[in-house]
């Protein structure tokens, strides 16, 4: 799996950071908030994108992965649309400070990393055990309209393939299934957090109504 990305470096107070993008952001995706839920949209080539950039987040601790996702407008009057941010729980990275850390970017540098896939997640979700420091869920913060997600580096990688498992099953899976006309997962954030859920979306309408 490769990946083609824009390498930052900035400083925030006395601290410099590198943060990572994609260097195309996705066309056919979306991150909402709409009080309930977390909610992502996305089409196949998005959910693939997710898998690497959390497969990536998994192996680089010292890394901020960025996704700008943020649209004009939302699904609803009342969604507020995200940006999205990965990042492990040792950076320490307080997101108060991102909002000048973003301004701070500046063009970057290309990179491509290969990476290897993920293994489609198939176990239901929350099926593994928990940490006693709770670190295998993931801890969620909102500010400057990004959502960030901080954890360790197993539970990125074991949700790295939920987000694959979208991208292969969710365009073959019919909308008028006995259950629910989409096809989706959930990313667990345990009882003090929502939890994020994820939904195939076909690329000529990015959030389909749930059937």
């Amino acid at each position: 799996m490769k990946l083609r990305l824009i390498v930052h470096e900035a400083r925030s107070g006395r601290e410099s950071f590198r943060v990572v993008r994609p260097a195309r952001p996705p066309a056919h995706a979306e991150l909402l908030d709409d009080s309930w839920y977390l909610n992502a949209y996305l089409d196949r080539e998005a959910a693939l994108l997710m898998a690497g950039l959390w497969t990536l987040a998994a192996s680089s601790p010292r890394t901020l992965v960025h996704l700008p996702l943020r649209t004009a407008g939302g699904r609803t009057p009342g969604d507020r649309a995200l940006d999205l941010v990965l990042l492990h729980h040792s950076l320490r990275f307080p997101p108060a400070h991102w909002k000048r850390l973003r301004a701070r970017l500046g063009p970057g540098r290309p990179r491509t990393v290969d990476l290897r896939p993920p293994e489609p997640r198939e176990e239901p979700d929350g099926a593994y055990p928990r940490h006693a420091d709770d670190r295998d869920r993931f801890h969620q913060h909102i500010h400057a309209e990004t959502l960030f997600l901080t954890g360790s580096a197993p539970l990125f990688r074991r949700n790295a393939g939920l987000f694959r498992d979208v991208a292969l099953r969710g365009p073959a899976h019919p909308r008028t299934a006995a259950r629910h006309g989409h096809y989706c997962r959930e990313v667990d954030c345990g009882v003090r957090f929502r939890g994020l859920h994820v939904q195939y979306a076909d690329p000529d309408g990015v959030s389909p109504a749930a059937g």
